[in-house]
């Protein structure tokens, strides 16, 4: 049996925050505001992956009014949601994702976000894509106000 999900994120950008993208910092002069590391391509698979089972999203599992949350690193918080869908009895088939920015160029930092990713969800970094575009200087993220992400998953049920 398949599961199928489908995650979205957005976060705006801020002075005197790190940009955390796929687990990776990228350097740039802003960061995204969060109360945990916001990690939009983390939190848009999380959220895919919690979907694809009907199981809420992250807010449900790790609400921002908790301060334990506060900082958290979003790829730990992904290997709590790999055990979420292990305990359901499926694994990842693959991930397909894409951040939508107008900066920083990712290029050079996406198959470290793939690594990380892959580590976190203990599966092959071939079951991972991470894409990057922008839009051409439209919308929110084309401002450089924001990053969002998209991410499908396909799940698999456990033989």
């Amino acid at each position: 049996m398949m599961r199928i999900g489908h995650g979205y994120d957005v976060h705006r950008l801020s002075e005197g925050r790190k940009l955390i993208l796929g687990g990776t910092e990228i350097p740039y002069e802003k960061g995204l505001l969060g109360h945990s590391d916001a990690d939009v391509l983390v939190h848009a698979v999380m959220d895919a992956l919690l979907g694809a089972l009907a199981l809420g999203d992250i807010g449900k599992h790790f609400p921002d009014t908790d301060p334990l949350y506060e900082g958290a690193d979003s790829i730990g918080l992904l290997k709590k949601v790999k055990g979420i869908i292990s305990g359901q009895g499926y694994s990842v088939e693959n991930i397909d994702s894409t951040i939508i920015c107008q900066a920083p160029k990712l290029s050079g930092y996406i198959i470290e976000m793939r690594k990380n990713i892959a580590s976190a969800l203990e599966c092959d970094i071939s079951q991972i894509s991470v894409k990057a575009t922008t839009e051409e200087g439209l919308g929110f993220s084309g401002a450089k106000e924001g990053i969002a992400a998209h991410a499908v998953c396909l799940l698999r049920k456990n033989a």
